[in-house]
């Protein structure tokens, strides 16, 4: 069972949430809170394994809350659910462990499977999302990363699987595993997100 736990101040998108998540079989929502204090006095809450947090909260701001998450609750995953898009917001969320980004609108199947994708271990960002990283910065690859690095990481970029990736390149799904776990290690990320985020900010992409 995965245990969600949902953090936004307003009330209608928490029920709206709770409407569909309740409807998953193996989702279990412990909790709804309309601020992060709320949400991280509250000892159930931090023993979510995922947490959809808005990225504007009247207490304080959504990175904020994500950075004192991680302190009290390191095991708990967060996966921003929110109206902005700015790229220096969902960078910022990124960069503070947000496995996931999702905008408000999002369907239903596109929430529930971000849900599994991220507890799985993985990380989620929509195909706009990842645009707006990397429309956040241009420039081309770092000398550090190979040619061929820096085409797989352009590719993550744009939302693909490693399967999608090694069809468009036509190369072998364990090389594309080769070139990703390599890309993680030399710009020092721990997911798919956290990989773009950080080449975007370097001009990596």
């Amino acid at each position: 069972m995965i245990r969600i736990v949902i953090v936004d101040d307003h009330p209608v998108v928490r029920e709206g949430l709770i409407s569909i998540l309740e409807d998953e079989p193996d989702f279990e929502v412990t909790g709804a809170f309309g601020s992060a204090e709320d949400m991280l006095a509250d000892a159930t809450a931090l023993a979510a394994d995922v947490v959809l947090m808005d990225l504007e909260l009247p207490d304080m701001d959504g990175v904020q809350a994500i950075d004192r998450l991680k302190v009290a609750s390191p095991k708990a995953r967060v996966i921003v659910f929110t109206a902005y898009d700015a790229g220096e917001k969902i960078l910022g969320a990124v960069k503070a462990g947000a496995r996931g980004y999702m905008l408000k609108g999002a369907p239903s199947q596109e929430i529930t499977h971000a849900i599994r994708q991220v507890h799985a271990g993985g990380s989620h960002l929509e195909t706009r999302i990842a645009s707006k990283i990397m429309s956040a910065a241009a420039g081309s690859a770092n000398d550090d990363l190979s040619r061929r690095e820096s085409e797989v990481l352009k590719l993550i970029g744009k939302g693909l699987s490693n399967k999608q990736i090694a069809s468009s390149l036509s190369i072998a799904e364990r090389t594309v595993k080769f070139h990703v776990a390599s890309i993680f290690r030399k710009l020092g990320a721990e997911n798919r997100a956290q990989a773009v985020a950080l080449a975007s900010r370097e001009h990596l992409i």
